[in-house]
């Protein structure tokens, strides 16, 4: 979607203005101990199976696949010629772009960010998490930055068409609460962002776009200790 889409969603379904907006969605829940899923009411920990639409469409999809694949390793190849063509000024951009996606993993791996959320169960990220698809079985959200803090939007089930359509707030997370941070600043281009937590936890969630329009919203903001 683009900002203007998000932004008309936001404004007309929704009936609140948006700084920025962008879908996402969360990597796969680890599974909980016995007694936090209990006490938290033994919530779903996954999205819904795909509605018979989005089977039928899976189905008829499924012998595309490999021509796909196909289609997908000559990609491969003919990338590969190029770069065996390009000019020294050429590959030597390309290799500092290799060691920048090297130095991003590893300070992603350094830092927990691999995680979906922070391992703590009892903060407030690990309470919200388990929470998830108890506001909407639906695998997207889309996270919204307003002035009072973010808003999370879905469709109430999983829809394989239409997610807009079927759209309304499923969560609110006032400013006091938790704030939407780029843990890097704009140094890397990532899909990543963190819902951090006042108690210091947090939750990953990764935007469709790289360096979506919230990356961008929140490079125009003050830095933390600025």
């Amino acid at each position: 979607m683009t900002r203007r889409g998000t932004q008309h969603v936001a404004t007309d379904r929704l009936g609140i203005h948006a700084e920025a907006g962008e879908w996402c969605c969360i990597d796969k829940i680890p599974q909980p101990p016995a007694d936090v899923l209990q006490a938290a009411g033994n919530p779903c920990l996954r999205p819904a199976r795909l509605p018979p639409l989005g089977l039928i469409g899976a189905v008829l999809g499924a012998p595309f696949i490999p021509l796909l694949m196909l289609l997908s390793l000559l990609s491969d190849a003919e990338e590969a010629i190029k770069r065996s063509l390009d000019t020294k000024e050429e590959k030597e951009r390309w290799r500092a772009k290799k060691e920048d996606d090297k130095r991003r993993d590893a300070t992603i791996a350094q830092q927990g960010l691999d995680k979906v959320f922070d391992g703590s169960w009892h903060g407030n990220a690990g309470q919200f998490l388990l929470r998830w698809y108890s506001h909407s079985t639906h695998h997207q959200r889309l996270l919204l930055a307003t002035q009072e803090g973010i808003v999370l939007a879905a469709p109430p089930q999983r829809v394989s068409v239409g997610r807009e359509k079927h759209m309304q707030i499923v969560a609110r997370l006032p400013a006091v609460e938790a704030t939407l941070v780029d843990p890097f600043f704009g140094e890397f281009e990532t899909r990543m962002l963190l819902i951090r937590f006042r108690d210091g936890s947090w939750l990953r969630v990764d935007t469709e776009e790289l360096r979506s329009d919230l990356h961008m919203y929140l490079l125009r903001q003050p830095l933390p200790d600025s």
